[in-house]
């Protein structure tokens, strides 16, 4: 069997950086299992059940790749991309308001059958409907800001203004997809203020 695929070992630069100022990256096409939603993550039932949904189908098919293929992978971080129909309900932080679409990242040879497959077998253990809403999502985000930043997520406003208003402006850039989170620590072991996550803005070059 070979080696176990691990998304933070082999894109180091995407999924453990160490820049805690925004930095241009370039990242690959990646695949993820993904799953959508909205509104508050910290209040909202399907926020929890989007999660839970996510793992479950993304362990089955862990397990599957292990036995059918003999390809192992470690199933990655969560991610999650976030908008709001009015962005200044997501500057703002109105949670309310705010859609996200939750990923996990997995290698390049699982398919879509085994997806559909995984979540066969994952709804009919775990009996969480939410599996239903899974699905498989191919994402290229190319040229991108990027910075490490540690403390609480509520505490991500200054980093994100200074984004917006500060380093876009000075380089010549504009927003050129969602933005997207990754979170490198369990907040349910770890301290607000040692959180850690990726943040991270797909730009592009301002025409003219």
């Amino acid at each position: 069997m070979t080696a176990k695929y691990d998304v933070k070992r082999e894109l180091k630069t995407c999924y453990a950086p160490k820049n805690t100022v925004w930095e241009l990256v370039d990242i690959p096409e990646l695949h993820f299992l993904a799953i959508d939603g909205h509104g508050d993550p910290n209040t909202t039932d399907a926020y929890r059940r989007a999660v839970e949904a996510l793992y479950a189908v993304a362990y089955t098919v862990k397990f599957a790749s292990k036995g059918d293929l003999g390809k192992d992978f470690v199933v990655g971080p969560l991610e999650g991309l976030w908008w709001a129909d009015d962005m200044d309900d997501f500057l703002a932080r109105r949670k309310d308001n705010w859609r996200w679409r939750l990923l996990l990242n997995v290698p390049d040879w699982i398919t879509g059958d085994m997806i559909e497959g995984a979540q066969h077998a994952a709804l009919t253990k775990k009996k969480l409907p939410a599996i239903e809403n899974v699905r498989s999502e191919t994402l290229h985000e190319g040229t991108s800001a990027q910075v490490l930043h540690i403390g609480s997520y509520d505490d991500e406003t200054p980093i994100l203004t200074s984004l917006h208003h500060e380093y876009l402006p000075a380089n010549n850039l504009r927003e050129a997809g969602l933005h997207h989170e990754i979170y490198l620590s369990d907040p349910r072991r770890t301290a607000p203020a040692e959180l850690r996550t990726i943040l991270r803005q797909p730009v592009e070059g301002r025409s003219g």
